[in-house]
């Protein structure tokens, strides 16, 4: 290389330095995609709307399905004699009483059902809601085994409506709720009065004829135990086939015109929450709310906001709580 082609490249080196040393500021460059700590970035505003909680279950058609019947009030159970149908009954079978204060609550299962078996002992102290006999409904029904998860989600939902869609078959249709979802234990009808003696004259024409050998008594048991289940009847315009499988939506609870939040927005549950409400300024404000039903998109507001805020999305992070039985370190010492 010559002279002057060197002194050309070492002047151009020197120029580039010099240029780089005039116009840095020594700054980290700023990433425009990341705003400062503590800058709401999504907002949501409550809105109203109907919301329901629903829950489907797995059921079968099943024939002469076993259902609960429970005591309307809490009081003293006294069973009335029932004698064995000849016909499926087309009106209710009156079975018990439960006394309250020596005013009395009758029972009964309903049309289109028999009496099936005593579930605890006459004059026994029963509470409202306590399954007190079994029936049997004469027919077809849809029976859904209840996992123990679920049954607190669905025992008061006995009011409720359920729809029922048989797998490649008709629905969805209504479908009857019959008795309660309880675990039945075995039920027992009481042994019939023993059979009068024969008072018929000796010498009457057949006398010595021998009598038939004496009837077997039927076993008192008259219904095995079940689990939770859920039974219900479907309109008699739809056919039904023993054995076919089903699904059973149940809703369970419903709220009209319910003021309500994304999930998302929201920390805590079991009706107690918080949301981060965003000030005109963009300071946000924790405040208490009052969670009501849920659909997993949506969860109710039922107080603690009026509907004009804005609120912060996701929702505030609550601190973890202190272990069970965890001491803090000295705590105790003196």
């Amino acid at each position: 290389m010559s002279t002057s082609a060197f002194v050309r490249v070492c002047g151009l080196a020197a120029a580039v330095l010099a240029a780089t040393s005039c116009t840095s500021t020594g700054a980290e460059p700023v990433d425009p995609g990341l705003a400062p700590r503590g800058t709401v970035q999504t907002t949501a505003t409550p809105t109203r709307q109907d919301l329901t909680n629903k829950v489907s279950l797995t059921g079968k058609v099943t024939m002469n399905p076993l259902f609960g019947i429970v005591a309307p009030v809490a009081g003293q159970l006294r069973y009335w004699t029932v004698a064995e149908p000849t016909a499926t009954p087309t009106r209710p079978t009156r079975i018990a009483t439960v006394w309250t204060d020596g005013q009395p609550t009758n029972v009964d299962v309903p049309a289109g059902s028999t009496f099936g078996g005593r579930l605890v002992d006459d004059r026994a102290t029963v509470t409202a809601g306590m399954p007190i006999a079994s029936a049997k409904h004469a027919g077809y029904g849809i029976v859904a085994e209840v996992d123990g998860e679920q049954a607190y989600r669905i025992s008061d939902a006995a009011q409720g409506t359920v729809q029922a869609q048989i797998k490649n078959g008709p629905g969805p249709f209504p479908c009857t709720l019959l008795g309660t979802i309880a675990a039945l234990p075995a039920g027992t009808v009481p042994a019939p009065p023993p059979a009068q003696p024969d008072t018929d004259d000796r010498d009457a024409p057949g006398a010595d004829t021998p009598a038939p050998p004496p009837r077997q008594q039927e076993p008192d048991t008259s219904s095995e135990p079940t689990g939770l289940r859920l039974v219900c009847t479907a309109p008699a315009d739809v056919k039904m086939v023993n054995g076919a499988s089903a699904t059973l939506e149940l809703v369970t609870a419903s709220a009209q015109n319910a003021l309500v939040v994304p999930v998302e927005a929201v920390a805590g549950g079991q009706g107690k929450g918080k949301v981060d409400v965003v000030g005109a300024d963009g300071a946000k404000v924790t405040t208490d709310v009052e969670l009501g039903l849920t659909d997993g998109k949506v969860v109710e507001i039922k107080s603690g906001l009026t509907g004009e805020e804005t609120l912060a999305v996701p929702g505030p992070n609550l601190p973890p709580g202190d272990p069970a039985g965890q001491v803090e370190p000295g705590a105790g010492r003196r």
